[in-house]
């Protein structure tokens, strides 16, 4: 597995996809930060994390596109599945290299954050009593952006398994970019339906709706089996897929 990892980190730097990917990630992130506080003067971080999590619509897809469905276009992954590593193994190194390149690019894109600190304590030194509690509040930030991490790497893992469907990339960008969207939508619906019972259902399985207690500095450990359950199951079904085909 780690072989496989270090192949695929480094296959995302030798293309020029991976410096496509985190360009266009800082870019996204470093405007949404500014118009979601700069511009807005606000220390609420997040909404800035509410946005970015819809540009993952654009940015996952991305990522993943080319994990599997690059192999099958250009032959190689016959290679892969005679080559001395499990599929498990496999499945999980490209996984993982992925999932780093998303939370490295992810926490970098932290340091659109510095300047509110600045600001924050300028206005707070010589300040009367009631700017003692301005600036940002770091259980929230923290929650948002282990949200977020958690979020990246169960779209990740759904983007994983469409890429191990097709050989195609664009047909796999574009089918992850509506999967995605679908999720994300789905939190939507629930201003549109009376039934209350259809809209508990919509609101247990939005990946929207799980969002909400990590933006108030609270760890929900249900949002987090939520997501981790997301990546076993759809890692699984890639696994499977390439199992199939190893014996089929």
């Amino acid at each position: 597995m780690l072989a496989i990892y270090k192949k695929e980190l480094r296959s995302y730097f030798i293309n020029p996809i991976g410096y496509i990917y985190t360009g266009i990630f800082l870019a996204v992130a470093a405007l949404i930060c500014c118009f979601t506080t700069y511009l807005s003067s606000s220390y609420d971080v997040s909404v800035y994390f509410v946005y970015m999590m819809y540009a993952f619509v654009i940015l996952i897809p991305l990522l993943t596109m080319r994990l599997f469905a690059e192999e099958r276009k250009l032959r190689t992954e016959q290679l892969l599945l005679t080559a001395p590593v499990t599929i498990t193994g496999m499945v999980m190194g490209k996984f993982l290299a992925a999932l780093t390149l998303f939370a490295s690019t992810l926490l970098v894109s932290c340091i659109n954050f510095l300047p509110l600190a600045v600001i924050a304590d300028a206005e707070r030194s010589g300040a009367t009593y009631e700017y003692y509690h301005t600036g940002i509040v770091a259980g929230e930030l923290v929650g948002c952006l282990v949200s977020l991490l958690l979020l990246g790497a169960a779209f990740i893992a759904i983007g994983t398994f469409i890429s191990a469907l097709t050989e195609n990339q664009l047909a796999a960008a574009v089918i992850t970019i509506a999967v995605i969207f679908g999720m994300i939508g789905l939190s939507m619906l629930n201003n549109l339906i009376d039934a209350y019972w259809l809209r508990t259902i919509i609101s247990w399985v939005s990946v929207y709706s799980r969002f909400g207690n990590f933006t108030n500095g609270l760890f929900d450990f249900a949002a987090i089996f939520y997501y981790a359950s997301i990546c076993f199951v759809f890692i699984f079904l890639t696994i499977r897929v390439y199992e199939k085909r190893r014996w089929g």
